[in-house]
């Protein structure tokens, strides 16, 4: 990745993290606005849930300067995800309703070169998790 797109998508995480339990709420409306069959995923406290996504996005985008520091942590995540009931196409969704809630949070700093970045960002991640899921439900079968 470019260091131009770390650097916009790093500099934006540290303007939301203040806000990080309205994000975290955010996003979840819109994921369930979007998908409402995947709530059901997300068993427990949302406050809770909300907290530990933002921690996990947290850690992702300050390790995107050193990628094979957060990848076995990313594979893990997506093998834990066949556990859930988590499909391929869930991804999408997660992605849709993580850049809706930026261009929220940010606004006008929600610029289309930090939608790239954050775009390519959150591809690769979820391109790791989905390989790892796609493995660990082989081993299962």
């Amino acid at each position: 990745m470019e260091a131009s797109k770390i650097t916009a998508v790093q500099d934006t995480f540290a303007m939301v993290e203040p806000i990080a339990d309205k994000a975290a709420e955010l996003f979840y409306g819109r994921l369930f606005e979007l998908d409402p069959a995947l709530k059901p995923l997300f068993k427990g406290d949302m406050t809770e849930q909300g907290a530990k996504l933002m921690k996990m996005i947290g850690i992702a985008v300050r390790g995107l300067t050193d990628l094979d520091s957060i990848v076995p942590a990313v594979k893990n995540l997506g093998a834990r995800h066949v556990g859930y009931g988590v499909k391929e196409a869930h991804y999408a969704t997660v992605g849709s309703a993580l850049l809706w809630t930026l261009e929220q949070g940010l606004g006008d700093a929600f610029t289309d070169e930090v939608k790239g970045a954050w775009t390519e960002v959150y591809t690769l991640l979820a391109d790791v998790m989905i390989a790892a899921q796609k493995e660990a439900e082989a081993e299962m079968a």
